[in-house]
């Protein structure tokens, strides 16, 4: 199970769900590293179950808006037409 930083703790619910989406960009992010540890490395998802793992994390009602800043932050990569997405390896550090 991944671990909530308790920077943004405030944002999820008793049962671990995200409640709020953060107004600061900092807050996004640390909420974007917690999602994406939702993801296994190596495995490909396609859409459908990477919105209903979303779903499943979150009470606001928008996986789209989650998704979308996954894949805008490199924490996912999807092929161009969007059928299938994969979490992204670390950045390389030299270059």
């Amino acid at each position: 199970m991944v671990e909530i930083n308790l920077e943004i703790k405030n944002f999820f619910d008793k049962n671990g769900k995200l409640k709020i989406w953060p107004g600061k960009r900092k807050k996004q992010l640390l909420v974007l590293e917690y999602l994406a540890g939702l993801f296994y490395w190596g495995k490909e998802y396609s859409e459908k179950e990477i919105n209903k793992i979303l779903e499943n994390n979150h009470s606001f009602g928008d996986p789209l808006l989650l998704r979308r800043e996954l894949f805008d932050s490199g924490y996912l990569n999807r092929e161009k037409d969007g059928s299938t997405y994969w979490r992204e390896g670390e950045k390389e550090l030299d270059g």
